[in-house]
């Protein structure tokens, strides 16, 4: 059976200053700004709270990195060790691999490269490689994100790390422009599969499709104004996952309003019943 998993993503508000990393057009550069968010709560510290909680893995936003010196990641890998808790995969979310630019493109995947190299000495099983910003009916950029995601498999090899996609932004926004970048590189590309990134019209139908690809599932709910789950919606999606014969892991994600573990707490509940 599948097991219980979270994204950092859903203690964004609890995780400390957000740095992100963006591309500015004038210079051809990447840049760095950071967000100020309070820290209730240290990335060294969550692996043993999720353990209490039941969690078998976790999944890390790059952005959620204090810091990226040898000593911080070699601690953190301790850290994991002792908890028990599965660095299942590191989440890059910054890089457009897609884009015609070149200079922007090689920045980018050098980019995601030191990435790959952190998860490697994390010990992270996986990076997600966004596929990119372009238009989902752009084929040329869609040849470049595959030859893009082709290099990057070859540089996570010798590294230990598996390179994953999710449908995740534009270019990636089909199930067919998935499965398009799976054959990239057939069997050496996972896919993370998001319950929240189909149009609602597609959504049930996508999710089925891709499920014989799926080495993660984000299991995002529609929540309203309270943070109060469309629980009937959501189990629609989770019973999909349930009859495909899944067995990784389902990472909770909780982006909505309120006290972010009482939301995770929420989702929590109405998975649980499909996980071991």
């Amino acid at each position: 059976m599948p097991f219980l998993s979270l994204t950092t993503w859903s203690l964004h508000r609890n995780l400390g200053p957000l740095r992100w990393t963006d591309w500015n057009e004038e210079t051809g550069q990447q840049v760095t700004r950071i967000e100020d968010q309070p820290e209730t709560l240290s990335l060294l510290e969550l692996p043993f709270e999720l353990a209490k909680q039941g969690f078998r893995a976790l999944e890390v936003c790059h952005f959620h990195f204090p810091s990226t010196d040898q000593d911080y990641l070699l601690k953190f890998k301790n850290v994991l060790n002792k908890s028990g808790v599965n660095f299942h995969c590191l989440l890059v979310d910054y890089g457009d691999i897609s884009n015609a630019n070149h200079e922007r493109r090689s920045s980018d995947i050098e980019y995601i490269k030191k990435w790959i190299n952190i998860a490697s000495t994390v010990g992270a099983k996986s990076v997600r490689v966004v596929a990119g910003e372009a238009d989902a009916s752009d084929q040329e950029a869609l040849s470049r994100a595959k030859e893009a995601l082709s290099l990057l498999v070859d540089y996570a090899a010798s590294r230990n790390v598996r390179i994953v996609t999710e449908n995740f932004k534009s270019l990636a926004a089909t199930k067919e422009n998935c499965r398009e970048l799976l054959m990239a590189r057939e069997r050496e590309i996972g896919l993370t599969v998001d319950f929240g990134n189909f149009k609602r019209e597609e959504k049930y139908e996508a999710i089925q499709s891709l499920m014989p690809y799926a080495e993660s599932i984000h299991a995002k709910a529609n929540y309203d104004n309270k943070g109060i789950i469309d629980e009937e919606e959501y189990r629609k999606s989770l019973a999909i996952v349930a009859s495909s014969g899944y067995e990784g892991p389902i990472t909770l994600v909780y982006d909505g309003p309120g006290d972010l573990w009482k939301g995770i707490e929420r989702i929590k509940a109405v998975v649980k019943p499909y996980c071991n």
